[in-house]
């Protein structure tokens, strides 16, 4: 199912309740916690505790004494100086499992919450990787290609970068945060960056047209934002940018079949984050001409093989290029990780993020006059590829390690893509390789 239709899907079902969600106080007011809401963030915790109890893919839970985390958790809710924090206390009961696929959903805010720009490791090295045009970021002279030494006081790593975003954007969204950059040929310095905040309804009434077709909408914008996008070289090469592993089965037949045209292909993966099992063994099952195996499932309960099998006798069958950074996650380290045990082909980027687990997303509601929506993802299986290792924690190494350097961000140029495109025969500077594919900002 795409995931406009998985919205349209789950805004249908919330129909059946006539009740609106409540709204979450913005950044600025939310130290204040009620005795109420203090009870309904226990119950949150106990009822995705709860389900991980049941669920989660290793009963011992690596060794940690799940009971007495929870309880631990409970007191640190009972103590907590804000709903914010309390929602923190959760996350980090679940972080304590130190698993890339369990994690906690809180409670939309009636805002959107953005700093205007984007983080990414490069190496060992924590780069502005974009910046949004008319915001405090970019007035501030925040660029890409500049290292970010310092976030809120803690250094980034590949370890901490995802935990800080998720804190200051998803946990505590805060109003801005502190900066110590360092420009290519600059002195260090240090910036506040403040957020842009939109208020939106304090409370979503889904009974109405109105709030009903705003969230379908936004959904369908961004399915476009991220939709696969190809360049055609002739019948030499064409390059496949594949955002996430969302689409229809119909779909990847149809790029594929345009594929099989040339000579050779650039799959490139770059901040793709993962998705659907099944569309990676579609796009699998359309390089081979038989079933190859990805790995063995491991869940709690049993260990099986998970395959991909053949989509037809016309596969793709010339040189293949999978291009990964340390943004790459889950399905794209899978993808990548399977070519190079399979010989099918070359890797080409940075080490990727080692995020490789298979998880389902619980949905939970609180309340009868208002409904508070929250969730959580809860690893169900670990994947242990065909050589008996997993990438959880440990990642793909390309075939060849290329690095875009801070000026080269600054400038615009993708000296990665175009050192896969004179791989394949194709001259194509950085510069003409960085403006291939657009890059297209969420809705604020």
């Amino acid at each position: 199912m795409s995931s406009a239709k998985f919205k349209i899907f789950l805004a249908s079902l919330l129909l059946c309740f006539t009740s609106p969600l409540p709204a979450q106080n913005p950044p600025a007011a939310a130290q204040q916690i009620s005795s109420f809401d203090r009870g309904r963030t226990r119950m949150m915790l106990e009822n995705i505790a709860n389900d991980i109890r049941k669920h989660y893919y290793d009963p011992k839970f690596h060794g940690i004494d799940w009971e007495a985390r929870v309880g631990d958790t409970k007191q640190k809710i009972d103590k907590a100086a804000g709903l914010n924090m309390a929602f923190s206390n959760i996350a980090g009961a679940l972080d304590s499992l130190n698993d890339s696929h369990t994690f906690f959903l809180p409670p939309s805010r009636p805002y959107r919450h953005d700093f205007g720009l984007e983080l990414q490791m490069i190496g060992d090295r924590c780069l502005v990787s974009r910046v949004r045009p008319d915001t405090d970021a970019a007035a501030k002279g925040l660029k890409p290609g500049d290292e970010v030494l310092a976030f809120n006081g803690f250094r980034p790593t590949r370890q901490s970068l995802w935990k800080l975003e998720y804190v200051y954007n998803t946990l505590r969204p805060a109003p801005g945060v502190r900066l110590v950059v360092q420009s290519p040929e600059a002195a260090q310095r240090q910036v506040d960056v403040l957020a842009s905040m939109r208020q939106l309804h304090n409370v979503v009434d889904l009974t109405t047209s109105f709030d009903l077709f705003d969230l379908i909408r936004d959904e369908e914008n961004e399915e476009h934002r991220l939709r696969a996008r190809s360049v055609e070289y002739g019948d030499d090469l064409m390059v496949l940018k594949f955002p996430e592993w969302f689409m229809e089965e119909s779909q990847v037949d149809a790029i594929m079949g345009k594929a099989r045209k040339h000579k050779a292909l650039i799959v490139d993966l770059r901040q793709n984050p993962g998705g659907s099992v099944d569309v990676l063994k579609y796009m699998l099952g359309s390089l081979f001409d038989h079933e190859i195996k990805i790995g063995d499932r491991v869940t709690r309960d049993s260990t099986k093989p998970m395959t991909a099998k053949p989509r037809s006798h016309n596969y793709f069958q010339g040189k293949l290029l999978v291009l990964v950074d340390s943004r790459s996650a889950s399905a794209s380290e899978l993808f990548a990780r399977v070519v190079q045990l399979e010989k099918r082909g070359t890797v080409i980027g940075d080490h990727s993020s080692g995020s490789v687990m298979e998880s389902m997303h619980y949905t939970y509601k609180q309340g009868l006059d208002t409904i508070a929506i929250y969730g959580a993802s809860i690893t169900d299986a670990n994947i242990v590829m065909a050589d008996g290792t997993s990438l959880e924690h440990n990642g793909v190494s390309p075939d060849e390690l290329v690095l875009p350097t801070p000026a080269e961000l600054a400038a615009g140029k993708d000296p990665v893509l175009a050192h896969a495109a004179e791989l394949c025969g194709v001259k194509l500077s950085p510069e003409e390789a960085g403006k291939l594919f657009p890059y297209e900002w969420a809705k604020r």
